[in-house]
């Protein structure tokens, strides 16, 4: 029998030595887990010729966002595939050459096609799935629903003890709603692989729609020790601990992980999660009323700005505009927001005009103009989703609205949104908001 990879589907090499390590990095990089480059390097270096081996690594490097590594290894891939490969095996490195080439659309056409030939081929079932995957940033303002439906539609492919797609379903349906079941989905997940950076990331995310900070804190404090910090989560599972400490009130605590785990001088993240991280947890503690010292600020924003200097990235450009309005760079907002207005008047910002809308409140804000920010604000906030991320990610900007419009005095639709918000799920930090408005 030929070689298959963790889910039964086969894999056209005849060195089970690479078969095995190539099942062992796919495992790795799917739990987000350290050690994954160096098994998938060794089943290259078992049989060159393997195109999925070189595929999964550049879907690797892409993931860490290192594009020049990525489209090397996917150039490799393609002319591996090309001497030796089964149809699967070429529709997979075509779709994630898509992918990897920034083709976003394409590449979601691709993922759609393929899947319904192979829907237990987990790497590219990946590929729309999750905060930051090609659901996310399509610029759809119903990805979450888009994204249970695609789980549901190939679930019945997948073993009933699929730690992964336990794990990704469950992730799925939390941020379409369905807390409970996502959670019990979640939970399970973590029985079967405990290593599973993602499943702790899925778990720390129905926590928190649920309202669990204290759950989310001893939770996080029992798992992340264990979790190495090379590892490509463990700052944003930091960010998720710091977000409970500061639900609970206790800004001191936030703010030490942040400076110990969060900032883009300590965190090993991806840039994309550095950026988002320190710029969306510096802002609530500064939102929240705590302090917030001006190196932090000019650290994030001299990070981001290296690691995105042009306007065209929608979750990047969000998080710049806030570092941009924290530390009074109007400059730098303007030419932000003059670039991503041309974007959408081109129509190549598939996020659309709510992204510079953003930008804007978050300017108004700053500048002690908090009717402003919220005239901005409160007509696109039903689209706000589609900037990508995660509902806790995009809820800063709910935030930054409610207190806007606490500040400039329309204390009745702060309390609407503020008890609609307390319907779904109970908060500390919203009824010390609520029980400001009452008094």
């Amino acid at each position: 029998m030929a070689p298959q990879d963790s889910r039964g589907l086969a894999l056209s090499t005849v060195s089970e030595r690479a078969a095995q390590a190539y099942r062992d990095g796919v495992d790795l990089m799917m739990s987000a887990w350290p050690g994954a480059a160096e098994s998938l390097e060794q089943a290259i270096a078992a049989d060159d010729d393997f195109a999925l081996a070189h595929a999964a690594l550049a879907r690797l490097h892409a993931m860490r966002m290192q594009p020049a590594e990525a489209r090397g290894c996917i150039a490799r891939a393609g002319a591996a595939v090309a001497r030796r490969g089964t149809a699967r095996e070429r529709s997979h490195v075509a779709t994630l050459a898509l992918a990897i080439g920034g083709q976003g659309a394409k590449a979601l056409e691709s993922v759609l096609a393929h899947l319904d030939d192979w829907p237990r081929d987990a790497l590219i079932l990946a590929l729309p799935l999750g905060a930051f995957g090609l659901y996310a940033f399509s610029g759809m303002a119903d990805h979450d629903q888009a994204r249970v439906a695609l789980c549901e539609r190939v679930a019945g492919g997948f073993a009933e003890d699929d730690w992964w797609f336990l794990a990704s379903h469950g992730w799925s349906l939390v941020e379409n709603g369905a807390v409970e079941r996502g959670r019990a989905m979640v939970e399970r997940a973590l029985r079967i692989r405990a290593a599973n950076a993602n499943g702790m990331h899925a778990l720390a995310h129905a926590l928190f729609e649920q309202g669990a900070g204290a759950e989310a804190d001893t939770a996080l404090a029992a798992w992340l020790p264990g979790y190495d910090r090379a590892g490509l989560l463990h700052g944003h599972l930091a960010w998720h601990q710091a977000l409970a400490a500061l639900d609970q009130g206790d800004a001191d605590r936030a703010l030490a992980i942040y400076g110990q785990h969060v900032s883009p001088d300590v965190s090993l993240g991806a840039p994309l999660n550095i950026v988002s991280d320190a710029a969306s947890l510096l802002w609530r503690l500064q939102l929240y009323g705590h302090a917030v010292p001006a190196a932090d600020w000019q650290r994030a924003k001299a990070y981001g700005m290296s690691a995105y200097p042009q306007a065209g990235f929608a979750f990047a450009d969000v998080h710049l505009g806030l570092l941009d309005a924290a530390t009074a760079d109007g400059a730098a907002a303007a030419t932000r927001i003059a670039a991503l207005d041309s974007l959408v008047a081109e129509g190549r910002l598939a996020a659309g005009s709510v992204v510079p809308a953003i930008l804007r409140a978050a300017q108004a804000f700053t500048d002690g103009d908090p009717a402003g920010c919220a005239r901005i604000l409160e007509p696109m906030l039903g689209q706000v989703a589609r900037i990508g991320g995660s509902g806790a990610q995009r809820e800063i900007v709910e935030d930054t609205l409610i207190v806007a419009l606490m500040r400039s005095g329309d204390t009745a639709k702060a309390r609407s949104l503020l008890d609609r918000r307390l319907h779904r799920r109970p908060s500390a930090r919203d009824l010390l908001w609520r029980k400001q408005i009452s008094a």
